[in-house]
């Protein structure tokens, strides 16, 4: 993230009065308005392999791609492919089913995809452009979240560590079809439920983590967050993996990244701590919920999956301040 930063400084923001969210607030999607009810949402999202299998991988690119749509409380309307394959490859079944399976996805979501881009490149990457729709006075932002609102996670944590065992051949089954699941179920059911309950505070938690994604959240809406790191729900076999296994760099960068700004027990163990840091592939939304939308909000939210988890608190305090009990 702090490299990110760095780049993203010469980002300069628009100037445009219809450019409702732009790079500055770390946001999930840009948003650009149309009239009074009507705005643009827009993201690009792409990766390499994480599975083994390229269905799975094509499913699990597009839900990811879609969910920063989600995260805004955006309706889909069409996504775009992006796709990077080695050319003497073109003709495999595995470039098919890759498509396939982002295809089959977004047809889940209700959506066509309309087109895309390929290039040649000794790596496989696939995702998606996806755009989508929401009324202004509804979207859900990183800088709207309040103090004395419930912190709610949809999906448990611990993709990246999973993943990371997976390329090493070390990963149990149930704890691959854990993470596949997950990573391939789409956060249409909780956004719903943003919408429904009037919520205005969500982000999506994948590259930068759980803390990374919170710690964004709670600096652009200047405010603190408790986090009660014992409620965070985790796959199934993440926690044994996490005191045996190397977790992904981008975990490692994750909690240097945060140390400034979280307060951990001192007797937290490294392992535990790299979880609440660990890099999401398609995680679940993060809602910064107010007390008296919580129980119509988890109600609705898991209707299409297992029930969310309240993982902490918007406090008062600095900005981007987190404290994990």
């Amino acid at each position: 993230m702090t490299e990110l930063a760095q780049v993203l400084r010469h980002v300069f923001p628009s100037g445009d009065p219809n450019a409702l969210v732009d790079a500055s607030t770390g946001d999930d999607a840009a948003v650009y308005r149309l009239d009074e009810h009507r705005a643009l949402v827009v993201t690009a999202d792409f990766f390499t392999p994480m599975v083994d299998d390229p269905y799975a991988f094509g499913q699990i690119a597009a839900a990811n791609a879609l969910s920063d749509l989600y995260a805004m409380g955006a309706r889909p309307l069409f996504a775009l492919n992006l796709l990077a394959f080695p050319r003497e490859r073109l003709q495999e079944d595995t470039l098919g089913e890759i498509v396939r399976g982002g295809a089959e996805k977004c047809r889940e979501a209700g959506i066509p995809i309309l087109g895309g881009h390929s290039i040649d490149d000794p790596e496989p990457k696939y995702g998606l452009v996806a755009i989508g729709e929401v009324d202004p006075d509804q979207m859900c932002t990183n800088g709207s979240a309040r103090p004395g609102q419930a912190l709610v996670l949809t999906k448990p944590i611990g993709t990246g560590i999973i993943a990371t065992a997976i390329k090493a051949g070390r990963a149990a089954p149930d704890s691959v079809r854990a993470a596949v699941e997950t990573m391939s179920r789409l956060n249409l059911a909780p956004s719903r439920a943003m919408l429904a309950a009037g919520i205005r505070a969500a982000t999506d938690v994948t590259g930068f983590g759980l803390l990374g994604h919170l710690r964004q959240m709670v600096k652009a809406s200047g405010v603190s967050a408790s986090l009660d790191s014992e409620a965070v729900p985790l796959l199934p076999g993440a926690e044994e993996l996490a005191n045996t296994e190397r977790f992904p760099g981008g975990s490692h960068r994750n909690l240097q990244d945060t140390r400034s700004d979280v307060i951990f027990p001192e007797a937290m163990p490294e392992a535990r701590r790299l979880l609440l840091a660990d890099a999401q592939t398609s995680g679940g939304l993060l809602v910064a919920v107010p007390p008296e939308a919580l129980d119509r909000f988890l109600e609705l939210a898991e209707e299409d999956g297992p029930r969310p988890s309240v993982i902490g608190e918007i406090t008062e305090g600095p900005a981007g301040r987190i404290l994990v009990r």
